[in-house]
């Protein structure tokens, strides 16, 4: 069979995962962002840079539904499309190591709000999402047998990091303070 990727992800990712078992420590990773300098007399909006990228600085803002300008992404919009980049990406590398060549993927992402709990206005009404929507619409080269294909989805659900966080949960520790 020829491989359709110019990259062996599978090869490059060997040497990894084999790191990784006889080293399991070495698989702890942590990822950062934080804040990077801003009017502070603008109270819709703010920047901030991932730690490995502090070039990278991203403008954002309130959703316009709790007074924001609508000028730049709200954190809303960020989630969203790190969700639909993990999905994206896990769907990208899990055909290349099954060796099942796409033709088209595309991932769309809705988050839903009810912004009564961020407003304040009713606290019976949670603060954050009510709920998100994920839709991968993928479409593999004629000849890909189905099954191998089904397979494709289910492991790239199954890895997609971002998709198992929101799912699961995780422990977010919170340090608020004033100087």
């Amino acid at each position: 069979m020829r491989m359709p990727y110019s990259l062996d992800l599978r090869q490059l990712q060997a040497p990894i995962k084999e790191r990784y078992r006889t080293e399991p420590a070495s698989a702890l990773v942590v990822t950062e962002a934080c804040s990077a300098p801003s009017d502070l007399d603008d109270p819709r909006h703010c920047a901030v840079a991932p730690a490995e990228f502090p070039d990278l600085i991203i403008r954002a803002g309130l959703h316009p539904a709790a007074g924001g300008a609508g000028d730049t992404p709200c954190s809303g919009d960020i989630l969203a499309a790190a969700l639909a980049i993990c999905e994206e990406s896990t769907l990208r590398s899990v055909a290349a190591n099954m060796g099942v060549e796409l033709e088209s993927v595309e991932v769309d992402v809705k988050i839903h709000w009810d912004f009564r709990g961020t407003m304040g206005i009713d606290r019976e009404v949670p603060v954050g999402a009510t709920g998100i929507e994920m839709r991968s619409q993928v479409k593999v080269r004629e000849g890909v047998d189905p099954e191998r294909a089904k397979r494709l989805l289910a492991s790239a659900e199954r890895y997609c990091s971002t998709l198992q966080t929101l799912r699961n949960g995780v422990e977010v520790k919170t340090d608020f303070h004033l100087e």
